[in-house]
């Protein structure tokens, strides 16, 4: 029996019916060994020697694939064709040689980029060793991002409370979008006017040309900066005579895209499926491993982790003939194309991601597939056969107009474009990353797809109108999370593998946040990246970043060895770590106040001092740091307690030059002023002022914009009385804590559900609540779910639902819960998603800390070190854990 190792049951269920009997292929379930989250893991002082540690989950994993390559004729690695892939076929390995079951077992690793009976069986019959360069450098990349998070993230909690935690890559991409947003609130909007001339040919044909020049010069989009300049242009062309004076048409090509790359693939998905990155890579994973499509199991896509953007030769010639016979002969190039990426530090060591049989047309297997999935499939199958196609053919047509008006001469222009042949336009066009143009810029571009009516040079033209627009610049746009990806691309920032989870990160963390599909910093991610710049800024410079992952390429290239490049790495960044030790609270303070200045104290428009303090007068709004985290603060403290959030929130009606208050208007019964503040622990009502003035917090899941004068007092109002109690005669009062709105009966509370509202709920249904508390009941009266039956388990053979909990939707076999990500609708959640989730959650170990003052027990009774060249055969004895609660405990839990 040949024993074969691939990473997931569903990929490991397709190639089992490909090779048939002779085989047993088994899954790892991803990594079945990581990095003990504790201090020590990688080990500097020992030449960076790294412990491994085998989870209870790989633990399992292990024994299973042990136990079948007991007498096995021969293992087979068939993991992904990545840097990871090797990984994962590395472990294993390395875990079965400590378990002592591979003595006389020859070893093979195969790689195929689709996974047909086709390519599976090719890869069999062409088997070679682990590539070594290829571990090392995911070695590399492992102890870096370790290294990084593992020093980094308690310099941040000791220095800045609140913050999460640090990473690599992520700390960059964080700071691109911390840089666009100081773009934004640092633009100045900039008057212009644009003047538009509807004009008619003799022939009755009318069109409209632009101003792009007077008296000899040229005239750009920005040049007329006033209304008086632009009145002055309109009233000379009211006067104005018209006449052409040059007609010139261009032949134009179009040219098609080439097929995607994860990084193409996660962007367009964004833009025409509404996809995040996480989820694009999830469905594309699905139609990677295998789907049942006409009663066979066939991945019906190429790998999706790649920045190649060519294709196999019989992959072409296959697209060719689909063309051929869909769209005719002559949408299909004379010669195919080829294509090379443009992208920095592209590897292209794979195909680009492609249908595995073009000939599978997206309607013939859209039943075999869910909505996502078959949305997805079209997606790709469209982009691969246009970038087959031919160009489309266009014709660019520029007319030069003279408008005399006594000795003045002023120049107009009129654009338009025709589509001769639509060649690949016909099946498919690029989305767009920004938002569509306006004002000027949104005219300017609609010349160029309109059509201009016949003119030749000398001929007169009649003026129907004339139009003088003001416009404003525009400040640059946020990032999507198409957007974003791009441009780490560009810059050269992470790999096709890591963006989706960068972005996760980042969300998870709540570094940023989705605000109409782009990406906004929180402002503990403005924080973050402030201090990372004032401190360790080199750490977050895009060139070192970019530079850093050129360097793990070479490693996986043979060119340099990968401890060498963690030895020059760790050498300069320790030492800046040490450098921050004696750092003091008033040095971070002020390098934040200095960086997050026009963010923190926006300026007021009365020209006043924004940093006054609007309590006492006299005092001076400051960043403070506290146990919680970051707030403003007045320097009067404690004799003026005013605080807020760091942004300062103000709205319509607030008052402009009191950042952080809006007033709603005063209270009928006591006349005081009734306002929504921005508090240290979050937004809250407020009636009057003074040293104890009465607060009400705001409902979670309710925006503060929203707040009007009733709904306040209302708020302020509570606590309510409801009812009496039917037993006791006491009342039953209802209000807001700690933990949210709630029912009280004497010492016994229950919360309110989420489909409770505070001021709305009935006598009927809060006794109810209250009854059913003191009986022993639930967390709020609430009926236990049953949640949403999606399958079995394939191991463990339990009953796996979909739920939805207090923190948002997740799936549970009756043991282990796991969290479905944000992006992620729990309607769509899979077996295999719901089962990769439940084994990542099982390999995370248990969530409660330790009692204090007692060690964090290991994760498993399996830890190793290992050297990828020379596997130990000695027992390793590992370093005592640190005590619970230390901040490199708190580091690996993040």
């Amino acid at each position: 029996m040949k024993v074969v190792v691939v990473e997931s049951p569903a990929k490991a269920k397709t190639i089992n019916k490909y090779l048939g009997p002779g085989y047993e292929v088994l899954a790892s379930f991803g990594h079945i060994r990581d990095l003990p989250a504790k201090d020590g893991s990688v080990d500097p002082e020992q030449d960076f020697r790294m412990l491994w540690e085998l989870d209870a989950r790989g633990g399992k994993r292990v024994a299973e694939i042990a136990k079948a390559v007991r007498g096995a004729e021969k293992l087979i690695l068939a993991t992904d064709p990545d840097r990871e892939g090797e990984a994962i076929s590395w472990h294993v390995v390395e875990a079965l040689r400590e378990k002592r079951v591979l003595k006389d077992v020859p070893i093979e690793r195969v790689t195929f980029n689709a996974i047909t009976k086709d390519a599976v069986d090719a890869a069999m019959r062409a088997p070679r060793q682990i590539d070594g360069a290829l571990v090392d450098a995911y070695l590399a990349r492992r102890a870096l991002d370790y290294l990084v998070g593992f020093t980094l993230s308690p310099v941040l909690w000791r220095k800045l409370p609140g913050a999460r935690s640090a990473g690599r890559v992520q700390s960059v991409a964080l700071r691109l979008v911390c840089d666009r947003e100081n773009e934004i609130e640092r633009f100045a909007p900039r008057e212009y006017w644009s003047l538009v001339a509807t004009l008619a040919t003799g022939d009755g044909g009318v069109f409209e040309a632009r101003l792009v020049g007077a008296d000899g010069k040229r005239i750009q989009r920005l040049d007329v900066g006033t209304g008086d300049e632009a009145e002055a242009f309109r009233r000379d062309l009211e006067l104005a005579t018209f006449k052409v004076s040059t007609v010139e048409a261009k032949p134009a090509k179009r040219h098609p895209q080439p097929p995607f790359t994860t990084s193409t693939l996660q962007q367009e998905a964004s833009r025409k499926l509404g996809f995040a990155p996480a989820h694009t890579m999830r469905v594309a994973q699905r139609l990677y491993e295998g789907i049942e499509v006409g009663g066979e199991a066939v991945g019906l896509i190429t790998y999706m982790r790649t920045d190649g953007v060519d294709m196999a030769p019989e992959a072409i010639a296959a697209t060719r003939r689909v063309i051929g016979k869909e769209y005719g002969d002559r949408y299909v190039p004379a010669v195919p194309r080829k294509y090379t990426v443009k992208a920095k530090n592209a590897q292209e060591a794979h195909e680009a991601v492609r249908p595995t049989d073009l000939g599978r047309l997206p309607a013939s297997v859209s039943r075999s597939l869910d909505a996502d999935q078959a949305r997805l499939y079209e997606l790709i199958w469209v982009r691969t056969v246009a970038s087959q196609m031919e160009s489309a053919e266009l014709e660019r047509t520029s007319v030069d107009i003279d408008a005399a008006v006594g000795p003045r001469h002023i120049q107009l222009r009129a654009t338009g474009q025709v589509v001769k042949f639509d060649g690949f336009l016909t099946l498919y066009r690029e989305g767009r990353d920004e938002p569509e143009p306006t004002g000027a810029a949104a005219d300017a571009e609609s010349d160029d797809e309109r059509r201009l009516p016949p003119m030749r040079a000398g001929e007169a033209l009649e003026r129907r109108r004339i139009a003088s627009t003001q416009h404003f610049t525009e400040p640059p746009p946020r990032y999507s999370e198409a957007s974003l990806v791009k441009r780490m691309e560009e810059l050269g920032i992470g790999r096709p593998s890591t963006y989706a989870a960068v972005l996760a990160v980042l969300r998870e963390r709540e570094y940023v946040k989705l605000d109409k599909k782009r990406l906004v910093p929180e402002d503990k991610g403005r924080l973050v990246v402030a201090f990372l710049e004032s401190f360790f800024r080199r750490y977050v410079e895009y060139d070192f970043t970019a530079a850093l992952e050129e360097q793990l390429d070479r490693v996986s290239n043979h060119e340099i060895d990968w401890k060498d490049v963690l030895r020059e790495f760790w050498r300069d960044f320790s030492a800046a770590v040490g450098e921050t030790k004696d750092l003091r609270t008033t040095e971070v303070l002020d390098a934040l106040n200095e960086l997050l200045g026009s963010h923190i104290f926006p300026a007021k428009e009365d020209g006043s001092n924004p940093r006054t303090c609007p309590t006492c007068g006299n005092g001076q709004l400051s960043l403070k740091l506290g146990k919680f985290g970051a707030f403003v603060g007045c320097s009067n403290y404690p004799e003026c307690r005013y605080t807020r959030q760091l942004a300062a929130a103000g709205g319509e009606d607030g008052d402009p030059g009191t950042p952080g208050i809006r007033a709603l208007g005063e209270d009928p019964e006591t006349g005081l002023p009734v306002t929504v503040r921005d508090g240290r622990f979050g937004p809250f009502i407020q009636l009057g002022e003074g040293e104890k003035p009465k607060r009400s917090s705001i409902p979670k899941g309710t925006e503060p914009a929203t707040i009007d004068l009733e709904r306040a007092l209302k708020l302020l109002s509570l606590p309510r009385e409801i009812a009496k109690h039917p037993e006791s005669g006491q009342p039953i009062l209802a209000g807001i804590g700690r933990y949210g709105p709630y029912v009280q009966h004497g010492k016994v509370y229950a919360s309110l559900s989420r489909d409770d509202d505070v001021l709305e709920i009935g006598g009927n249904r809060a006794i109810d609540l209250i009854v059913t508390k003191e009986s022993g009941g639930g967390r709020g009266g609430r009926v236990v779910d049953p949640g949403r039956l999606i399958g079995d388990d394939p191991e463990t053979k339990k009953p796996i639902v979909v739920k939805a909990g207090k923190y948002g939707a997740y799936v549970s076999d009756g043991e282990t819960n796991a969290t479905i990500p944000r992006e992620t609708s729990a309607d769509a959640v899979t077996l295999d998603e719901a089962v990769a989730l439940l084994v990542a959650r099982r390999a995370a170990g248990p969530s409660k800390k330790p009692a204090r003052g007692r060690a964090a027990a290991p994760k498993s009774k399996a830890a190793s070190t290992t050297e990828r060249a020379k596997p130990t055969k000695k027992k390793v004895v590992r370093k005592a854990p640190k005590k619970a609660g230390s901040p490199k405990r708190k580091a690996a839990e993040s």
